[in-house]
């Protein structure tokens, strides 16, 4: 079969490889879309440390499994299931959590195994009829935008302020409507990204300068009830601080890179104002679950956000159009 292998940085090879094989305990699927995201991108240019190569990436997998024809979505973060914050409900920070496409061959690949840990913790999710293979692959990413508004509280009549238009941001805007925000806004600096983003998301704002002050006049001086930064940008984070209202809840959805994570933090702010600051790290089997539920209900719809379906040899192409911002979500079809 066809696999897209990471070698090294800068290094990753569409290649033949044996077809893989289940033992006890596991699943074998053949891949019907496993979607692309930053991650990826990131990868490609830098590596990481949980991956030793050579690995076949890709971790928004959707697709059949073989001998049943049953259609599914796996999940891409596999917490433990046993330590002391699995047992309380906190399957996100599962410090012994291992990934697919990291820890174990992804979906980058005609064929997969599913580890029996994944099943072990509810992590094979039954696509619901009239959703397609492309669209689950799409419940991942959705399912930690879900658990970064579960944790940002996002709910009925909020203003809410999205800062990056890529497929998070997007995805982001949809889940604040559906959760009953009053108003989004969506910021960006690329003003092309911003406007593609728009035109499919249609955000009650769109905002591409001076984002504190836009905020600002936009809720009449009282900023925003959320702000979720959805890029990987400190000016972001410290934007966010200062254009949310009194009691204000502000997501770092985005992580910074690892050798410039310090901010600038007006304490003040979050002292007189009662600020809460979230972090938001990846999601859990039950929020891949339900968001492939709010994907088959229509409440978040995500279909018309896959701009680009490119075959396994074009992994490369994907993410290229990834790191530069020209695609919303673009997804490989094994």
């Amino acid at each position: 079969m066809k696999v897209a292998r990471f070698h090294a940085p800068g290094d990753i090879r569409v290649e033949d490889a044996p077809e893989p094989q289940a033992g006890p305990g596991e699943l074998k699927i053949r891949v019907r879309n496993c979607s692309t995201c930053g991650t990826d991108a990131k990868i490609f240019k830098y590596g990481h440390h949980h991956i030793r190569p050579p690995r076949v990436m890709g971790h928004e997998i959707a697709g059949e499994v073989v001998g049943t024809g049953e259609r599914v979505q796996v999940i891409a973060a596999i917490p433990c299931g046993a330590c002391q914050d699995c047992v309380r409900g906190r399957m996100t920070v599962c410090p012994n959590q291992e990934s697919m496409g990291y820890h174990y061959d992804g979906g980058f690949a005609e064929y997969m195994v599913v580890p029996a840990k994944v099943q072990a913790v509810g992590g094979v999710n039954r696509i619901p009829d009239g959703v397609g293979f492309a669209e689950a692959s799409v419940a991942e990413p959705l399912a930690c935008v879900l658990n970064g508004q579960q944790l940002a509280r996002v709910g009925p009549g909020d203003d809410v302020v999205v800062m990056g238009a890529g497929p998070i941001g997007c995805l982001h805007v949809r889940l604040a409507r559906a959760r009953g925000a009053a108003r989004v806004a969506l910021v960006d600096v690329n003003a092309d990204r911003l406007a593609m983003a728009a035109k499919l998301v249609e955000p009650d704002a769109v905002i591409d300068a001076d984002p504190v002050e836009a905020v600002l006049e936009l809720t009449g001086g009282r900023g925003a009830d959320v702000v979720i930064t959805a890029a990987a940008s400190g000016a972001a984070q410290e934007q966010a601080l200062r254009m949310a209202a009194r009691q204000g809840r502000i997501s770092f959805f985005g992580g910074l890179p690892k050798d410039d994570p310090i901010i600038s933090c007006d304490s003040n702010l979050v002292h007189y104002r009662e600020l809460t600051i979230v972090g938001a790290n990846g999601s859990s089997p039950a929020h891949n679950a339900e968001a492939l539920a709010l994907i088959a209900s229509g409440a978040v719809p995500v279909a018309d956000l896959i701009t680009h379906r490119l075959p396994l040899d074009g992994v490369l192409d994907a993410i290229d159009l990834v790191s530069r911002g020209a695609a919303i979500k673009v997804t490989i079809e094994p």
